[in-house]
């Protein structure tokens, strides 16, 4: 067994501990900055290395007590046994590395990271993973790289109280089913008005399930019960309507809240109040007018241009996921928001609608998922708005796409903003802003 002596340098983009070994960068999970460690290459690529932590020879000052039991063993979190100041700026270097190594930028405007008020409590959707043993039921999350269920009787740090709560009264009811290992998993998802539960099922007594789940329903307290036997399309009301609710501020009202909705199954961030910071960011980026027209790509069920609508004269949303479309149709009603148009399309079709109608537009949004929107970066500066505001949860595919956007096109890349809606993940989210030159 083949141990090197190495000295943590950094944080790299995910988490993972950043030395040298043998004139290559060496990357070590569960690491610190200023850890001296002993290690194990678990893998040699050409350029770099990964390894496994054998002894914390001397431990780095920035390091603290994990508040969970399993953590490193739980493949969910990747930094708490850092300090939270250390992680949220952290994110703000990797941010600022990522695009200078990708999108080839010198000296990039990338502004401190928005840190979460509450490092941990923050999460308000969780799939927790079920098996039965001799021992009893196991309820939680896979341990890292494997299939195996650890155990969370406490529930999980990172998760908010209700959804805690609502997991453990769920796992006294279903631990006394009959085919208890027929249930594989349980979503709960936290809104304003409850906790709204899907219990994954893949045996065949369904009915037997939902009439014990009827049976515990006040000791439950759930707003909603739902059972899933494969697709979304498969879900069964056991009770509960599945609408979710959460509050976003009102763009220009301080003080004002505006309530959005969304179905189960739907998406939504999971950081309610790092949500807020962001509307709030891409608000003030857009700078919006009664005499301005909003493009809202990816727009989901209007998340981030519903709170600026009272103070555009036009809002276009696009989104190819047709639930989601229709809760962006419904929040719009809701809001008595009459200046919008809401259309069910793929984001590159629709803007070659647009550009062969030659509609014009003062500021385009987007949020596309993880694997960004490269094809859409020739098309966008074609629109000619004068300001685009990106919203990215990948450092990698944002500076991929913003090579495209700011090389020649006419567009810079005026401010990116780092916001820790993961608080002890290596996951990022960016806001960044681009106008014409």
């Amino acid at each position: 067994m083949n141990l090197h002596e190495l000295t943590i340098e950094r944080l790299a983009l995910g988490g993972n501990g950043v030395g040298r070994l043998n004139g290559k960068v060496c990357f070590v999970p569960f690491a610190a900055p200023g850890d001296c460690l002993k290690v194990r290459v678990v893998r040699e690529h050409r350029s770099y290395s990964e390894a496994e932590l054998v002894e914390l020879c001397q431990a780095s000052p920035l390091r603290t007590t994990p508040r969970c039991p399993v953590f490193g063993q739980c493949g969910g979190c990747d930094l708490q046994h850092i300090s939270y100041d250390v992680q949220y700026r952290a994110k703000q270097q990797q941010l600022q590395e990522t695009l200078q190594r990708i999108a080839g930028m010198s000296d990039p405007p990338v502004t401190p990271t928005v840190a979460a008020a509450d490092p941990y409590g923050y999460r308000a959707r969780a799939q927790f993973k079920l098996h039965s043993t001799p021992q009893g039921l196991a309820v939680g999350f896979f341990r890292r790289g494997s299939r195996y269920v650890i155990d969370l009787p406490q529930g999980c740090p990172v998760v908010t109280p209700a959804v805690n709560q609502a997991m453990a009264r769920l796992r006294t009811v279903l631990q006394l089913m009959p085919d208890l290992h027929r249930i594989p998993q349980i979503s709960l998802e936290e809104g304003i008005d409850g906790v709204v539960a899907i219990i994954h099922y893949i045996g065949a007594n369904r009915s037997a399930l939902v009439e014990r789940l009827l049976s515990a329903r006040e000791q439950l307290v759930l707003a909603g019960l739902f059972i899933q036997a494969g697709r979304k399309d498969s879900l069964q009301q056991v009770y509960g309507n599945g609408v979710l609710q959460y509050a976003v501020p009102a763009c220009g009202a301080v003080g004002t809240d505006l309530q959005l909705q969304y179905g189960i199954g739907g998406f939504s961030q999971v950081n309610r109040q790092q949500n807020r910071s962001m509307v709030n960011l891409v608000c003030s980026a857009a700078q919006p007018a009664v005499h301005h027209r909003l493009l809202d790509l990816f727009c989901g069920n209007g998340n981030l241009s519903l709170p600026m609508a009272s103070q555009l004269q036009h809002l276009y949303g696009v989104e190819g996921f047709a639930p989601s479309l229709a809760s962006a149709v419904d929040n719009a009603g809701q809001l008595r928001v009459n200046n919008s148009t809401f259309k069910c399309l793929a984001a590159e079709a629709a803007v070659a609608e647009l550009l062969q109608a030659r509609a014009r537009f003062d500021t385009v949004v987007l949020d596309p998922p993880r694997a960004g929107a490269v094809e859409l970066m020739r098309l966008l500066p074609r629109l000619a708005a004068n300001r685009i505001i990106y919203v990215s949860c990948d450092p990698a595919t944002l500076a991929r796409d913003l090579k495209i956007l700011c090389g020649g096109t006419g567009y810079q890349l005026v401010q990116a903003t780092p916001l820790d809606m993961f608080p002890q993940t290596g996951h990022l989210e960016t806001v960044a802003l681009l106008t014409q030159v």
